[in-house]
């Protein structure tokens, strides 16, 4: 790999080309690139997988309808009748219908302060929820910061994927672990655990020279890109079913998944 690839690969465009963070030129420039360049487009479609796992663990609600309130509230509009049939024989009849008519002004202007009070209520909540909404705003770009960041994690050249399948024990077990021994950062996806009674749980293990170090306890619950204990010069990794609650000791007759870590 030349020198111009390198440093491409390194500059993080291809990452920010990916969630569509990149100007214009920087699109062009990253799609000439992808075309013509057999590496590039490698690391291309190893990213698009690696977000595929980081997006399970981002999950965004819909925005709150802010407006149905509003809209209900419109849809009651006061209907006025008016008869203008009336006939002015003298001076005592027009003083009643005079009386009649600031009868239903003031009625009207009533309903009138009553639908303004209610359109006010209804203003305030949606100034409310304006601000709710741009607090999930903030929650979810810091939320789209994170992805970013375990994305760089996962693309690192330096980033091992080891893929771990479950024994006869546990045919459908399925977990991705992510190890990075220059960083020593280490990452599992769990994809799929076969359910167990409610007294056992998974337990995962780094191997060591002669014992086994507990990286903690794997549940279908949590299914998302979660970090582990890194453990230097680990032989191996293995999954054993453990009592609830885990285990000080591996229960190596109970091992379900194992992999070679050298």
């Amino acid at each position: 790999m030349n020198e111009k690839i390198t440093f491409f690969l390194n500059s993080g465009l291809l990452e920010k080309y990916l969630i569509g963070d990149t100007t214009p030129v920087e699109t062009e420039k990253v799609e000439a690139y992808i075309s013509k360049y057999p590496e590039v487009q490698n690391a291309y479609t190893t990213l698009q997988f690696n977000l595929e796992v980081v997006a399970k663990s981002n999950a965004i609600e819909a925005p709150k309808n802010i407006l149905d309130a509003v809209l209900s509230e419109l849809d009651e509009k006061p209907v006025v009748n008016l008869n203008n049939n009336i006939k002015y024989k003298s001076w005592h009849k027009l003083a009643i219908a005079a009386s009649v008519v600031a009868f239903l002004f003031a009625g009207t202007s009533y309903l009138f302060y009553n639908q303004n009070q209610k359109l006010t209520n209804e203003n305030q909540v949606v100034v409310d929820e304006l601000f709710d909404l741009r607090s999930d705003i903030e929650k979810n770009n810091q939320m789209l910061d994170n992805v970013m960041r375990q994305l760089l994690k996962l693309n690192n050249p330096e980033t091992e994927k080891y893929i771990i399948k479950g024994n006869e024990r546990a045919k459908d077990l399925k977990t991705v672990a992510y190890i990075n021994p220059k960083e020593k950062t280490s990452m599992i996806d769990v994809v799929s655990l076969p359910q167990l009674p409610e007294e056992q749980c998974y337990q995962i293990w780094a191997e060591l020279q002669g014992k086994m170090v507990s990286l903690g306890i794997l549940s279908e619950a949590d299914r998302q890109l979660k970090t582990i204990p890194y453990t230097e010069d680990a032989l191996g990794l293995n999954i054993t079913i453990e009592p609830k609650g885990g285990n000080t000791n591996a229960s190596i007759e109970n091992t379900v998944a194992e992999i070679n870590l050298q």
